[in-house]
């Protein structure tokens, strides 16, 4: 697949996290945490109201804890996967 260059503007804290996610050694790269990000939203696009609901859910707390904290020590991973056993329990 053809890698095409963008530039893109955060903000401080988004800047942290997004350091903070690298510095985990799950990512290689800054590069590697956005390409996962975005895939992360493809896949939201074909999923139902009530699971894109806890992952925003899981977002936001995370968001709160990088707002509190400079970062979340939880990898996008992580998030992810929390967000959809959530899902999971509530709707089977």
């Amino acid at each position: 697949m053809t890698m095409v260059k963008k530039s893109i503007s955060v903000t401080d804290q988004q800047d942290i996290w997004i350091k903070a996610q690298v510095d985990t050694g799950r990512y290689g790269n800054e590069s590697e945490v956005l390409r996962a990000l975005i895939r992360e939203r493809q896949m939201l696009e074909q999923d139902t109201p009530e699971g894109i609901r806890a992952v925003r859910a899981a977002l936001i707390e995370a968001e709160e804890s990088v707002r509190q904290k400079g970062y979340s020590k939880r990898s996008v991973y992580e998030i992810w996967e929390e967000a959809k056993t959530r899902h999971r329990a509530r709707h089977g």
